[in-house]
């Protein structure tokens, strides 16, 4: 019987350490002896009935001696496997970079906030605020998870913080009215410039507007449905199709006026355009709603490259960015700087935060109010002459006054 610090039993197999967590104590029947930690004793001790249950009915359960690596494996394939692919990406790219070489051999229950310091250390001389983060959230979704199946009693990054800034909100491009007016004038004579401009009348994602097919369209109700993606993998060098980026991203626009005539020409000129024996691909993918596979049609894509009949790469689109920037004497962006122009043009127009994040697809209207909506300096002049307006200066002068 073990006891705790006061001396008293607390039950077989468990006792109180000098740091107050309980250790709970099993050996299965091979003989291996596992040991967890815990805040309380019923916490220990349903621990050592449920690893008896598991080990008599031969059911799967964690040692303690499991290494980050093997927990990370596992971890990536089985809890977080229905994330968005450029999400697990990023995942797998921090851990293999600067995760696993600092910790990736340690046992899980050894890891202490100093080990998740030491990462994010190593990397601040090497890389932007925004990469550490990415390391940082990683790490703690991680062991978030370790903690929720209870291989460790305390989350070991409690405490650790990043120091490095992330890029401001302020510094997130998008495009003043006369800089979108410049630009779209430009762009007019461009191959792209049915491209761009939908992404600035529906706030699409550059994948969801590669992966519109035309299933997606409905001319009678004047509406456009985002269901899937499509993005080029350039180190395995194939296209991939794949689910919106969150459940929230499945939606329903729709169309403003130039949108529509947009798709509708589109549609109607759709059998002369050149198609590469690329088209002829079906591509597969799971649907986060149902869990189900769906497909999606290379030949029903509605934006296809008109000198290769395959489709834009989602690179080859900011390179032509830039020309067209050049060209109209404004500061270089990138595709997604449209979809936060779209965003701004939106507020500036009077609508609604909430219907705004449906519309961009977003889970929290932080994001659509923090990273999304940028005030500028025309908006802040038009809001004081709509507020001075209203007369409530003269209202109290005259109290004042009486």
């Amino acid at each position: 019987m073990g006891k705790n610090l006061k001396g008293k039993d607390c039950g077989k197999g468990i006792y109180q350490r000098k740091d107050g967590l309980y250790s709970a104590r099993f050996v299965d029947k091979t003989g291996k002896r596992h040991e967890k930690y815990f805040q309380t004793i019923p916490e220990a001790r349903n621990w050592v009935e449920e690893a008896k249950y598991a080990d008599k009915h031969e059911e799967v359960f964690v040692a303690t001696e499991t290494t980050v690596d093997q927990w990370f494996s596992f971890w990536i394939e089985n809890i977080v496997g229905d994330l968005a692919p450029n999400t697990l990406r990023n995942y797998r790219e921090r851990y293999s970079k600067n995760i696993q070489p600092v910790i990736g051999r340690m046992a899980i229950a050894n890891v202490k906030p100093m080990h998740c310091k030491q990462v994010l250390i190593r990397m601040d001389a090497d890389y932007a605020g925004s990469t550490i983060r990415q390391a940082y959230i990683a790490m703690g979704t991680l062991f978030k998870a370790a903690k929720m199946n209870d291989l460790i009693a305390r989350h070991p990054m409690d405490g650790v913080r990043f120091t490095k800034p992330v890029r401001a909100v302020d510094d997130i491009k998008f495009l003043t009215c006369d800089d979108q007016q410049r630009f779209l004038e430009v762009a007019q004579r461009s191959h792209n410039y049915n491209q761009y401009a939908l992404i600035l009348e529906t706030g699409l994602r550059t994948g969801e507007m590669i992966g519109l097919t035309w299933d997606a369209i409905d001319f009678e109700k004047r509406t456009l449905t985002v269901n899937k993606t499509l993005e080029f993998r350039h180190a395995q060098k194939y296209w991939r199709a794949g689910p919106p980026k969150t459940q929230q991203s499945y939606r329903t626009i729709p169309l403003t006026n130039r949108a529509y005539d947009i798709l509708k020409s589109i549609w109607d000129s759709r059998d002369n355009r050149k198609e590469s024996p690329l088209l002829s691909q079906t591509l597969e993918y799971i649907d986060r709603r149902t869990g189900t596979t769906s497909q999606l049609v290379m030949r029903d894509l509605v934006f296809i490259n008109w000198r290769t009949g395959e489709p834009a790469k989602n690179s080859s689109y900011d390179t032509h960015l830039y020309k067209l920037c050049d060209e109209a004497g404004i500061n270089r962006f990138c595709m997604h700087a449209l979809r936060h122009t779209y965003a701004t043009r939106a507020i500036e127009s009077g609508m609604q935060p909430k219907v705004l994040q449906k519309l961009l697809g977003h889970a929290s209207i932080k994001t659509t109010m923090d990273r999304y909506v940028h005030v500028t300096t025309d908006s802040l002049d038009q809001a004081v002459r709509q507020f001075e307006s209203k007369g409530f200066s003269d209202i109290k002068l005259n109290a004042k006054m009486a």
